[in-house]
C-alpha cells in the first residue's frame, strides 16, 4: 500500500522557489532558449524595421566602416561596440542588415549571460527573470542598436554569476575564466562601468571569509587589465595621457560630482532616449510605476532567499547592481534610460524570485490562485505600458531617420558630394548619410578650427548647418544659404554652402 503523500509546508514551498524543482521541464535549456528566441523575434518585429542610426551609433559605426569617413571619437567613449559590429560594417553599409545581426546577437547574449546562473537559480525562475528584463521597453529598444550599455548588462550578469560559482566551488576553473571575461568585456564596452562592476565583487572576495581566494582577485584584475588596455593606450596616443582623458571625459559628461538624478531617470523612462537637460513633469506616471516598485520587489526577493538560506545568491547581484547604478544616480546631472540597463539585468533576479515566492508561498490554494491571477494581470498591464512606450520611441527614431535622409538628399542635390564636410547641429548623422566628414569647431566634439573649415572650403564642398534664423559663423557669411527640411519636425533648418558646392 502506497504511503499517503504529505503536502509540502509553506516554508518548503518557498524554499523550492529558490532551490528549484525536478521534472522534465526543470532543465534550463528550453526555458532560457525560449526567452532568448522570443526576445530576438520581438526585436525583429517591433524595433528593427525602418529604424535608422542614432547620433552615438553613427559615431561607433563610422570607426569600422569603410563606406563613410570616420566621425570624431570623444574621450568618454570605448571601442568595444565598434569591434562587435565590425564583421558586418566592413561588408555592407545596410542598416537593416546591421540591425538584424545585433538582434540575433543580443538574443544569444541574453541566453549566455543567463546560462551561467543555471546552477544558482531554478530554470523557471531564471527564465522569468530574463523575461522581465527583456520585456522592458529600453531593453528591446537597445537590443538591435549599436550602443554598449546592453552588452555591459550581459557582462555584469556573466561576471557576477561566475563569481558566485567560483566562490562556491574552488575547482570550477571555467567560472574563473568567465569572471575574467565578463569584467574584460565590460571594460571594452564602457571603461568606467567595469570599475563599478568589479568593485563589489572584489570587496566580497576580500571581506567574506569563505570567499577569500587569491584566484578570484586575480581573475578580476586580469580581466580589468585586459579590457582596459586599449582605452588606456589610446589615452596616451590621442588624448595626452590617462589623467587628461579622464578629465576630458568628466568634462564632456557635465562634470562628475554630487548630482541626485533619480527624478531624471524616472522621467527618461517615459521614452526619452536622452534627458539632457531633464526638466518638465511626468506625463505618463503609470509607465514608470515599475521603477518605484523595483526596490520593494528586490527586498522581497532577498527575504525569500534568506528564508531559503541562499541569501548570497541574490545579495551579490543586488549589491553589484547598486554599485553599477551609483555613478548614474548620484554623480551625473542628466539621464538616459540605457545607463541603468546593467542594474536592471541584475535586479531582475531578486525581483523574479520575489514574485514567484509571493504566489507559491501561500498556504491556501484559493489564495494562491488569486495571487497568481493578480500577478498575471499586473504583468499584462506592465507589458502593455512597456509596448506603448517602445512604440513611441521607435516611431520617433524612424521619423528622425526619414528627416535625416531628406536633408542628406537635398544637400546632395545642392552639390554637397564626397569628399565633403558637414558641420553644425546634427552634423554627425547627416554627414554620414551624405558620405561626408563631420567636423565641429567647438563643443564636446571639437576637432577643427574655424580657420580649418574655411581652408577646407577652398578644396571641397562644406555645409554649415544652423537652426532657424541663426547667423552663419564669420567664415561662412556670404555663402549660399539653402533652406532644408525640418529636423524631426521641430526646427527650421538651413545650410550655408561653400562656393565649391555646385549643383
Amino acid at each position: 500500500m502506497q504511503p499517503a503523500r504529505v503536502a509540502p509546508t509553506a516554508r518548503q514551498q518557498r524554499t523550492r522557489t529558490i532551490r528549484g524543482r525536478t521534472g522534465p521541464l526543470a532543465g534550463p535549456l528550453p526555458w532560457l532558449a525560449g526567452v532568448a528566441v522570443l526576445f530576438t523575434v520581438l526585436q525583429l518585429i517591433l524595433v528593427v524595421p525602418g529604424e535608422g542610426l542614432g547620433w552615438d551609433e553613427t559615431v561607433y559605426v563610422s570607426q569600422v566602416s569603410p563606406h563613410a569617413p570616420t566621425a570624431f571619437f570623444s574621450a568618454p567613449r570605448a571601442r568595444g561596440i565598434s569591434f562587435l559590429v565590425a564583421p558586418v560594417t566592413v561588408l555592407t553599409d545596410s542598416t537593416a542588415v546591421l540591425r538584424v545581426y545585433l538582434a540575433v546577437l543580443s538574443g544569444a547574449g541574453l541566453f549566455l549571460s543567463l546560462w551561467v546562473w543555471r546552477r544558482l537559480v531554478p530554470a523557471p525562475v531564471l527564465a522569468f527573470a530574463g523575461a522581465l528584463f527583456a520585456g522592458l521597453w529600453v531593453t528591446l529598444f537597445y537590443g538591435p542598436q549599436v550602443m554598449p550599455n546592453l552588452w555591459v548588462a550581459y557582462a555584469a550578469l556573466l561576471a557576477t554569476g561566475c563569481f558566485l560559482r567560483a566562490a562556491a566551488d574552488r575547482t570550477d576553473r571555467r567560472a574563473l575564466l568567465g569572471l575574467a571575461a565578463g569584467v574584460a568585456f565590460a571594460a571594452l564596452m564602457r571603461f568606467s562601468d567595469a570599475f563599478w562592476l568589479a568593485l563589489p565583487l572584489a570587496a566580497a572576495a576580500v571581506f567574506v571569509r569563505d570567499w577569500r581566494r587569491p584566484a578570484l582577485l586575480v581573475a578580476l584584475v586580469l580581466g580589468g587589465v585586459a579590457g582596459c588596455a586599449e582605452w588606456v593606450v589610446e589615452a596616451y596616443v590621442r588624448y595626452g595621457g590617462l589623467a587628461a582623458r579622464l578629465d576630458r571625459a568628466s568634462e564632456i559628461q557635465g562634470g562628475m560630482g554630487w548630482h541626485l538624478a533619480f527624478g531624471h531617470h524616472a522621467l527618461a523612462l517615459e521614452g526619452r532616449t536622452l534627458c539632457r537637460p531633464c526638466d518638465g513633469e511626468a506625463k505618463h506616471p503609470a509607465a514608470v510605476a515599475w521603477w518605484f516598485l523595483l526596490p520593494l520587489l528586490t527586498a522581497g526577493g532577498l527575504v525569500a532567499a534568506a528564508r531559503a538560506r541562499r541569501l548570497a545568491t541574490l545579495l551579490v547581484p543586488t549589491l553589484t547592481a547598486a554599485s553599477l547604478a551609483v555613478p548614474y544616480l548620484l554623480m551625473v546631472d542628466y539621464a538616459a534610460p540605457r545607463f541603468l540597463l546593467p542594474a536592471y539585468a541584475l535586479l531582475s533576479l531578486p525581483v523574479a524570485v520575489c514574485v514567484v515566492w509571493l504566489v507559491t508561498g501561500l498556504r491556501n490554494r484559493v489564495l494562491m490562485t488569486l495571487a497568481a491571477a493578480a500577478v498575471a494581470l499586473a504583468l499584462v498591464g506592465h507589458l502593455s505600458l512597456q509596448y506603448a512606450v517602445l512604440h513611441g520611441a521607435v516611431e520617433r527614431s524612424r521619423a528622425m531617420r526619414e528627416a535625416v535622409g531628406r536633408i542628406a538628399a537635398q544637400l546632395h542635390r545642392e552639390g554637397v558630394r564626397p569628399p565633403c564636410v558637414v558641420t553644425g547641429p546634427e552634423a554627425v548623422r547627416i554627414a554620414y548619410r551624405a558620405g561626408c566628414s563631420s567636423r565641429q569647431a567647438g563643443g564636446h566634439d571639437g576637432s577643427i578650427t574655424q580657420a580649418g573649415l574655411a581652408a577646407a572650403a577652398r578644396t571641397r564642398p562644406v555645409a554649415v548647418l544652423v537652426f532657424g534664423d541663426k547667423a552663419a559663423p564669420p567664415y561662412a557669411r556670404g555663402w549660399r544659404a539653402v533652406d532644408l527640411p525640418r529636423l524631426g519636425g521641430l526646427h527650421p533648418y538651413r545650410a550655408h554652402l561653400s562656393p565649391s558646392a555646385t549643383r
